[in-house]
């Protein structure tokens, strides 16, 4: 049961899965590992990252220097093959004109999504995330706890691989004694803000990230996953086998033929894969879910891109983890007399409540980081340490302006140059020949910047809904987005600011680069959630705490959809945590045959 073609797919599937990301590929290796047939519909391009990534590239080799391009926002070296905020022939929609009210919103058509190319921050989210409106009054609490979530946080860390280190602070949990793997030691620029920031009680400390910094124990950690099933802890085993360690070479986001990081397309699908029990559809783009006239959900409707042909699948479960936003959108055009409004819309709240992270930055230059020897400071291709929001007791006190958190990632190396200018023009100015060389060595490897990702509290100006005239290149209605950021996330992103001048001010530098606008647009972090929201009653929610929807007790929602929250955690690791356990939750009630 391979990747196949639309031709080939089997009469009938236990379970068809919309999405190949993270939820998507977490919620195919834990139903297969457990004998389920699954079909899974990609609506974008078939990916291998061994043969297809572009890391292997010297910077200075890379077309247009990885300048972003309309059709590679990123660059070159992103790994995002075929996607980005704009997609030909896959529009959406804004609802106002103004620049600050538009929601950007990227999509990933590619198998794996946006686990190809994200940062591989892997942070739990910690019990105060799940229960945010019981203590400040604000947004919702979640239906589960940390309590229900947290075995599932310990077996993703144990499968993908996540180095870090335990801190024991204030709501940013601790993985068990042996998961994580060793710590890469900070660079330079990480070393002096840990040493400047204590003046400002400031803890910085190393970040939770899905990169191997050595092998997996490929011996044990399956036993552990898998108990009393040797033929599961093979292949499982088999798979972690295929992954080398990271050399710290080249930047993750080009993604990653030696499967050091943790992309769906190395990790979950090869082992789904080996199972037999997966069919991998791709350039499956899906339309609506087939209902029967019981109001079961009875497979998917989707749309060939190869011949443009409409296609189906038939299937006992559907679980759709096509991001948010596309399972927003799905929801809202699965039309029919049981559910005239979408699925799980009778309450109106399908695409209701989108959230995204706060992003703010502030860029400087330190000269105690001048004239530094040169060395390798390349990494594991993203930050080694951050800082968690450290001031949960002032939030309590009514100190601050704002209600929830934010965490800093940061950047500044003396990394492999990238074939561009290394000095800024004011830096460089009247510097030519030999003198320009010295400066640039002088220096290269001192700009330090820092960047907010910060919870937005969901609010009724930020959600989703179908254009009632525009379609995409198919004749699916498309999603028009509507977003205002409220006084909690602008103050946020105020005091973040202010507080990277400190950083870099305290180290002896100055300010040279921060943003014009105060905070980032909606969806330019890229970690949208929201829309289909989980809780603990029907009439106010439209999943229940195992991401099965109210209507329709045989489709689950597996990516960021049900979120009632947005941590400042980064949502990938709480997505595949999540997936894990409806997918244990789905296996269970199939054996009771309740689906």
């Amino acid at each position: 049961m391979p990747i196949i073609t639309s031709s080939q797919t089997q009469p009938e599937y236990d379970v068809a899965i919309v999405g190949s990301g993270a939820g998507g590929g977490q919620m195919a290796f834990t139903l297969t590992m457990a004998g389920l047939k699954c079909v899974m519909l990609e609506a974008g391009r078939s990916y291998v990252p061994e043969t297809q990534t572009a890391m292997f590239h010297r910077p200075e080799h890379v077309p247009l220097l990885n300048t972003p391009t309309p059709d590679k926002h990123m660059g070159f070296t992103d790994a995002t093959v075929d996607g980005g905020w704009e997609v030909p022939g896959e529009p959406y929609t804004q609802a106002s004109n103004k620049d600050e009210e538009k929601f950007w919103w990227w999509r990933a058509r590619m198998l794996g999504g946006r686990t190809n190319h994200w940062g591989r921050m892997s942070l739990r989210n910690g019990p105060l995330d799940f229960k945010p409106r019981s203590r400040d009054g604000l947004g919702f609490d979640w239906p589960i706890g940390y309590d229900d979530v947290e075995p599932y946080y310990t077996k993703v860390e144990m499968l993908i691989g996540v180095f870090g280190t335990n801190e024991g602070l204030e709501n940013t949990p601790n993985s068990p004694a042996g998961v994580l793997l060793p710590a890469p030691k900070g660079r330079a620029s990480e070393l002096l803000l840990q040493k400047h920031a204590k003046k400002l009680n400031i803890p910085v400390i190393s970040i939770h990230r899905a990169v191997l910094t050595r092998p997996l124990d490929a011996d044990n950690i399956p036993a552990k996953l898998f108990p009393n099933n040797p033929k599961v802890q093979k292949i499982v085993g088999d798979s972690m086998r295929m992954r080398a360690p990271c050399f710290w070479a080249t930047d993750c986001h080009r993604g990653c033929a030696i499967r050091a990081n943790y992309q769906s397309t190395t990790v979950h699908l090869p082992p789904a894969l080996a199972t037999g029990n997966l069919d991998i559809v791709p350039n499956a783009h899906a339309r609506e879910v087939i209902l029967g006239k019981d109001g079961k959900a009875k497979g998917v409707l989707y749309i060939d891109k190869t011949t443009g042909d409409e296609e189906r699948v038939k299937a006992k479960v559907v679980v759709l983890a096509a991001s948010s936003g596309e399972t927003v959108r799905l929801l809202l055009n699965s039309k029919s007399a049981h559910f005239p409004q979408g699925i799980g819309n009778g309450n109106g709240l399908v695409g209701k409540y989108v959230m995204d992270s706060v992003g703010t930055s502030v860029g400087g230059q330190v000269p105690i980081l001048e004239n530094l020897p040169p060395h390798n400071e390349d990494g594991a291709g993203g930050p080694h340490f951050y800082i968690p929001w450290w001031q949960y007791q002032e939030q309590l006190k009514g100190k601050l302006d704002f209600a929830r958190g934010y965490h800093v990632e940061f950047n500044g190396t003396r990394g492999m140059p990238g074939g561009r200018n290394p000095l800024s023009d004011e830096l460089g100015k009247g510097a030519y020949g030999t003198k320009f060389k010295e400066e640039a060595r002088r220096y290269y490897g001192s700009n330090v910047g820092y960047t907010c990702r910060g919870e937005q509290i969901p609010n009724d100006d930020c959600f989703a809904e179908l254009d009632p005239e525009v379609k995409d290149k198919w004749g699916i209605p498309v999603l028009r987005w509507h977003w205002k950021w409220s006084d909690q996330e602008r103050n946020m992103a105020a005091h973040a600011a202010k507080t990277f001048t400190a950083f870099i001010e305290t180290m002896g530098g100055t300010v040279r680069a921060q943003k014009k606008a105060a905070i980032e647009n909606g969806g330019r972090v890229i970690h949208e959630v929201g829309g289909a929201l989980m809780g603990a009653e029907a009439k106010k929610s439209v999943c229940n705490g195992w991401n099965q929807t109210w209507d329709v007790k045989n489709l689950f929602l597996s990516d960021a959809a049900p979120f009632p929250s947005n941590a400042d955690k980064n949502p990938t690791l709480t997505i595949m945590a999540l997936a894990w356990r409806t997918g244990d939750y789905i296996i269970e009630q199939a054996k009771k045959g309740e689906l």
